[in-house]
């Protein structure tokens, strides 16, 4: 059992860490005015994300309470809980995921957003909205998967959460981004958009990197033991992060945000099926994303005209949806997969992770926005997020001309 908790908790840890990519991807995507509170928003609502999952929603997805003495819950003598504290680390492991709901959505809503609502927002979906779904699709809660299997042949499989993490986060930060309304400045009065270029590729590119790290833990470790870890999840993710990357490439152009960002939209679309395809299947899984990412991007900003600065939607939303649906294809024996798997299910469970999000995003954003509001106003939005919030810039020493 020690070299499971040891395991898992190497997986937390690297999922953890990807939160810093979160973090420096927004940080060099966002102008130079919101790159505090960039860092900021990502660190306290992963603080907050933690404790809303430790008491909250961790039971409501596995029906497991922590609220039992310290010999108890580290697996004591006589004690429920696996020995050595491994439900423990489990639970760390989980809340890493949970946790990314928000810094998904950080990035849609970034400069012009209001701190307070949106870490009340935070704590709302990671207690109460993801574990719903999370529940629903990894414990089998209401029967759900109990109806997937009778009614299209298998479950609704999701190995390591490609609808239950990307996609709810970034159909979340959809309802999100619409209630909150674009930056001031960003389309024209003919509606055509004015550019905002990110504020530094080096600091994008570098939360790319840590991301594209960090999701092997998140991918390999979802194993949750090593007796099932598999090294196909490796290279199924190494597949289709190269395959993000070079579609995104040759779509954009030489765009080097699509490109980094390319290597994100594999890694969120694999993260369903990375144990069942077979690496072609994943390399074209990557492909298959990285172009959708580059093609929904621009739409979204162009003719649908919704801000969203990080494209969480098109990357985790769209991006996530198409990888839980694609492990329905490419997970079948018929084209080299595993097997256990039908497009019915995939199709079936995807869609109904979206439209909880979707929902719940309306919801809990529409909630706030009635209430206490959630947008900075016209001063603060112009001054940026640093100042107007945490009032002091990224650059202090610069800012004042020394």
């Amino acid at each position: 059992m020690g070299s499971n908790v040891f395991f898992i908790l190497i997986g937390a840890v690297m999922v953890l860490a990807m939160h810093a990519g979160f973090a420096f991807l927004e940080v060099g995507t966002v102008r130079k005015r919101s790159q505090v509170n960039a860092l900021v928003k990502i660190l306290v609502d992963f603080a907050a994300s933690t404790v809303a999952y430790f008491f909250i929603g961790y039971g409501l997805a596995y029906g497991v309470s922590f609220m039992q003495s310290a010999h108890a819950i580290s697996g004591g003598e006589g004690s429920s809980f696996a020995p050595q504290g491994y439900d423990l680390v489990k639970f760390f492991f989980l809340l890493t995921f949970a946790a990314a709901i928000p810094a998904i959505i950080s990035g849609g809503i970034a400069e012009r957003a209001k701190f307070y609502p949106q870490l009340i927002a935070t704590v709302v979906l990671v207690a109460l909205v993801y574990p719903l779904f999370e529940g629903m699709a990894w414990n089998g809660n209401f029967g759900f998967q109990t109806f997937m299997e009778g009614t299209f042949g298998a479950k609704f499989h999701d190995f390591a959460g490609s609808v239950v993490v990307h996609a709810m986060g970034g159909w979340i930060a959809l309802g999100a981004v619409i209630l909150l309304g674009n930056r001031k400045g960003r389309y024209r009065s003919d509606g055509s958009p004015v550019g905002m270029p990110p504020s530094n590729i080096i600091w994008l590119a570098l939360g790319a990197w840590i991301l594209s790290v960090g999701w092997f833990g998140f991918n390999v470790m979802s194993a949750q033991n090593l007796e099932t870890v598999s090294g196909l999840v490796a290279v199924n993710s190494l597949m289709a992060m190269v395959g993000g990357i070079l579609s995104a490439l040759f779509v954009s152009r030489n765009d080097p945000g699509f490109i980094h960002n390319g290597a994100l939209a594999g890694l969120v679309a694999i993260c369903a099926g990375s144990d069942v395809m077979h690496p072609a299947g994943a390399l074209a899984t990557g492909a298959i994303a990285g172009a959708l990412f580059v093609w929904a991007f621009n739409f979204q900003q162009n003719r649908l005209k919704i801000d969203d600065v990080l494209g969480v939607w098109p990357l985790h939303g769209l991006c996530g949806t198409m990888g839980g649906i694609l492990c329905g294809v490419f997970g079948l024996e018929a084209l080299g997969g595993m097997g256990g798997v039908t497009f019915g299910a995939q199709l079936v469970g995807t869609l109904v992770g979206v439209v909880i999000a979707a929902i719940a995003g309306f919801i809990v954003y529409g909630a706030l926005k009635a209430t206490i509001g959630i947008r900075l106003s016209e001063e603060h939005e112009f001054v940026g997020a640093d100042l107007a919030i945490h009032k002091i810039s990224s650059t202090p020493d610069e800012d004042m001309g020394h």
